[in-house]
């Protein structure tokens, strides 16, 4: 059996974070030093095939949540908060339905438990596109990126996940194969029937169109009592655009 990687930090109630789609756990880490300030021990995960985690062709939401919870019996976790965004927060939904005796307190970020048509062509065919070959060095591979990626900020999140695979060779940290292959799963709608009745709190992005007002009844349905609040002046990445309320909404409700 294979465990996710993480990196933990901070003593106290255990605290798991899942990044989104062709993230990593490092985008977590300055908001996760927060929340360990704050009395949590906070578990960094990388999930399958992202980050420094194993890479397998298997991947679907059972799956991922399958890796949760051998995570947890590998760390002797017996319950724990956990958060989880866009492909992470489908992830933690379905971990707290299947398995809601594990999950104390659940934040969802920006994403609701329905099907998304796949809508990531573009940087995946941008990705696909690199030639590892012709590339020396991150600026090299920004340039060729540029030509597929008007947005920087989209490109300078996907170069995080660059690393040396050897001494002349760099290479991407997601498994980019599998994941293109697999993009009508990271888009499908969670798998569990069964609700989880524990403290629950969605939080979406102000400019983002991932939860609509039209999404809450299925919300509901799935977490009967959640609280859904707005994160102001923030998209999709709304931890990263506006941190600070992040931080705040979600440790007030941690905290209570």
């Amino acid at each position: 059996m294979q465990i996710l990687y993480s990196k933990i930090i901070g003593e106290g109630s255990p605290l798991l974070i899942l990044h989104g789609f062709l993230g990593m756990s490092d985008n977590w880490k300055t908001l996760g030093g927060q929340y360990a300030e704050k009395g949590f021990q906070v578990h960094l995960i990388d999930q399958r095939n992202h980050g420094k985690s194993f890479w397998s062709t298997e991947f679907d939401y059972d799956i991922l949540a399958e890796d949760l919870k051998n995570y947890m019996q590998h760390h002797d976790l017996v319950k724990a908060g956990i958060i989880g965004h866009s492909m992470g927060g489908k992830t933690a939904m379905q971990f707290a339905c299947t398995h809601p005796d594990l999950v104390n307190k659940l934040i969802v970020a920006d994403i609701a438990p329905k099907y998304y048509p796949p809508h990531h062509d573009y940087i995946l065919d941008a990705l696909n596109a690199l030639d590892f070959s012709t590339i020396a060095s991150r600026s090299d591979a920004e340039l060729q990126l540029s030509q597929h990626l008007t947005a920087q900020g989209i490109r300078q999140f996907l170069l995080k996940n660059l690393f040396w695979k050897e001494k002349n060779q760099l290479a991407f940290r997601f498994n980019l194969e599998v994941l293109s292959e697999r993009m009508e799963e990271i888009g499908e709608n969670i798998g569990a029937t069964e609700t989880f009745n524990g403290p629950c709190l969605f939080l979406r992005g102000e400019q983002s169109e991932y939860v609509v007002i039209a999404d809450y009844p299925e919300i509901k349905k799935h977490f009967p009592n959640a609280e859904i609040q707005t994160i102001d002046r923030a998209g999709h990445w709304l931890h990263a655009e506006n941190p600070k309320q992040f931080f705040d909404k979600s440790i007030q409700f941690l905290n209570t």
